[in-house]
């Protein structure tokens, strides 16, 4: 199976989930033709005036008792819009595809499926998270990290610095990892190092992909991998434990990928969409800023221009030669 359909494969599992989890949430007679017709082949000035909304809350490894949590956020907001609003839990595939067929009309995801809701359902992030573990806020960095005791020093510039890395055992955090695969090989090709991602085993000597940022670090504190590509954030509990995290250090750091948000169907109609944003931004006070930021440890939202906060991603993409 090639890497087109297994794709297509993954993301109509997804749907096939997400689907079944809202069953029980979907209005009749609200959107029953976005079940059949694509986005952008359909009247949507003859569908039904929207009366409730549902929002996909992308599954991370850091998050605990997401549905339960979600399911407080989601009764916030429905108290400021007036009117009902479901919380479902589905991974960033299936919160996508969600989008493109009208079963979801908001979603919480990373960068790169900001992009793809953006390309498939003409949707557009309008919040983003700031976390105390970003380094820039509402931004962090991707990082290769080694061993303490790792003969990998910084040199004086970048490129100098990721030469020593020709001929490692490298460990990237999986091939759809913004921070762990994306912005390391845009670097890579900007420096000139590699041509593509599709010529980093004749860079490196071994090439791996994990399930996660721990299984990258956990193949570099077993010696299985000289340097791991992660977010900063990552260093530090739930991903490893404290004890491992001081047998780590980071060699080199590539700021400013976009921090994860909040991203609203284009079929929102403005007025509407002004209002839920300004309920999402009630998850920034005191009464609501703790179950807030139990959700994904962060600390709390700001309003963000889709172009420009996804900027940097969009160019590393294209450097890298990967689609979003």
């Amino acid at each position: 199976m090639n890497a087109k359909f297994k794709v297509l494969a993954s993301a109509s599992a997804g749907l096939l989930l997400l689907a079944g989890l809202t069953a029980n949430a979907v209005g009749v007679g609200q959107k029953a033709i976005a079940q059949t017709a694509p986005k952008g082949e359909r009247d949507l000035t003859a569908q039904a005036a929207i009366s409730r909304i549902r929002i996909v809350f992308a599954n991370r490894r850091d998050a605990t008792d997401l549905q339960n949590k979600a399911n407080q956020v989601a009764q916030i907001l429905s108290k400021e819009m007036g009117i009902p609003i479901d919380a479902v839990i589905g991974d960033e595939t299936a919160a996508v595809e969600a989008l493109r067929a009208d079963r979801a009309d908001v979603a919480f995801v990373a960068g790169r499926a900001a992009l793809k809701a953006e390309q498939l359902a003409k949707a557009r992030m309008y919040l983003a998270e700031v976390r105390s573990d970003y380094s820039g806020g509402n931004t962090y960095d991707s990082v290769f990290v080694v061993r303490q005791d790792s003969p990998l020093r910084p040199k004086g510039s970048a490129k100098q610095t990721l030469e020593q890395l020709k001929g490692k055992k490298m460990a990237f955090t999986s091939r759809t990892s913004g921070s762990g695969f994306i912005f390391p090989v845009s670097e890579l090709v900007g420096q000139g190092l590699v041509s593509g991602p599709d010529r980093l085993e004749s860079f490196f000597g071994n090439v791996t992909y994990g399930d996660g940022y721990g299984s990258a670090l956990q193949s570099v504190l077993r010696g299985q991998a000289e340097v791991a590509a992660v977010s900063e954030y990552a260093l530090l509990p739930p991903w490893i434990t404290a004890e491992e995290g001081k047998k780590l250090r980071v060699l080199q750091q590539i700021p400013g990928v976009p921090a994860h948000g909040i991203v609203i169907d284009d079929r929102i109609p403005a007025p509407m969409r002004e209002k839920l944003i300004n309920a999402f931004m009630k998850m920034n006070e005191p009464a609501n800023n703790q179950l807030f930021r139990s959700l994904y440890n962060s600390q709390k939202l700001v309003k963000v221009d889709h172009a420009r906060h996804l900027a940097t991603l969009r160019q590393a993409l294209q450097r890298a030669k990967l689609e979003p």
